[in-house]
């Protein structure tokens, strides 16, 4: 719409930008890191490095305003951050977790999480939520059933497939096959790698495993009756998807967006003690869109749940009109 895009990420985010020709200027913005454990819960290691995120938080804040300033930006968009806000120019802070879910033996501090994160938002412009409003939604009571902010909008979806990458492009498999979708911090994305390798390396059909590992080049290996991809550019990777007879993938809220905007369903493997992620599998899966499995009972076979386009269509065409009118809102007093 005629605005210059500067995208300020850490490395691996910078990689995969480039790998879809965006066209911007990049800016070396590395974010907080958070540190996972094998046997602890997620919940639990984020909670221990609080103070490190505040920190981050406060640090992010003060670069920000120099950006500013440097580049004369207009419009900030940020993904879930906590300090990229300004009341220098309009700010717009994305999240579908209006309530940050706790586990359940903790549920009564879900409130005071809940008022925190407001404080948060209400620094901010604009707070876009990336669902829909009503039943029809992804995210169920996790930006649903409370009232939301005053500076809060549904874009509807938000997708890399939204704009119609789901053609075939060279190199796409044909074939057969089932799809798994890795994703995720490590370690938990290792080891679910291997407990699904070594149930489906003799499986039929093939297994396609997409890595997420963007980088200058794609690299593609074989063993037994699996296929590795490095990565995959979103026309060859939404192609992939499309034709697989099962997709298996962590319920991240990026994938579960990405696979409703090609009308896919899954089974969903929730990350152990992520209960953002928990609580999306068990709900996707009541709704009937999903199937979900325990990564603990991934033992000697998976129930997979074929490729069939159970989720609502109208999905894509609300989330069309919802995000057109959200940047309508953004952009009236600078396009």
């Amino acid at each position: 719409m005629g605005h210059n895009i500067f995208i300020a990420s850490g490395p691996l985010h910078t990689e995969f930008f480039r790998s879809e020709s965006c066209d911007a200027s990049y800016i070396k913005f590395p974010g907080f890191s958070p540190v996972y454990s094998r046997y602890l819960p997620q919940y639990l290691m984020v909670f221990l490095q609080l103070p490190l995120l505040l920190f981050h938080a406060v640090r992010d804040n003060i670069r920000l305003r120099r950006l500013i300033r440097e580049h004369n930006i207009a419009i900030v968009i940020s993904d879930n951050r906590f300090g990229l806000w300004s009341r220098r120019v309009k700010c717009v802070y994305i999240t579908h977790q209006l309530i940050i879910p706790f586990p359940r033996y903790l549920r009564i501090l879900e409130p005071l999480g809940s008022s925190l994160h407001r404080l948060i938002i209400k620094k901010y412009t604009f707070c876009f939520i990336p669902d829909l409003p009503g039943e029809i939604n992804l995210s169920g009571r996790l930006s649903h059933g409370t009232e939301l902010p005053p500076n809060a909008m549904y874009t509807g979806i938000l997708s890399r497939f939204a704009g119609g990458h789901t053609g075939r492009s060279a190199g796409s498999e044909s074939f057969p096959h089932n799809t798994v979708i890795l994703s995720g911090p490590e370690p938990q994305k290792g080891m679910l790698r291997q407990k699904l390798v070594k149930v489906l390396k003799d499986a039929s059909p093939s297994t396609v495993i997409l890595e997420g590992k963007p980088g200058e080049n794609v690299n593609k290996e074989m063993e037994g009756n699996l296929i590795f991809y490095s990565h995959l550019e979103a026309a060859e990777m939404a192609h992939l998807i499309k034709r697989s007879k099962s997709i298996i993938c962590r319920p991240g809220y990026t994938t579960i967006m990405e696979l409703a905007s090609l009308g896919c369903s899954a089974l969903l493997v929730p990350t152990p003690g992520q209960t953002e992620q928990e609580y999306l599998a068990g709900y996707l899966s009541e709704k009937g869109w999903f199937a979900s499995v325990n990564q603990k009972d991934i033992r000697e076979s998976l129930p997979l749940a074929d490729n069939k386009p159970l989720i609502d269509p109208r999905i894509t065409a609300m989330s069309r009109e919802l995000l057109e009118r959200a940047l309508a809102g953004l952009l009236e007093e600078h396009h």
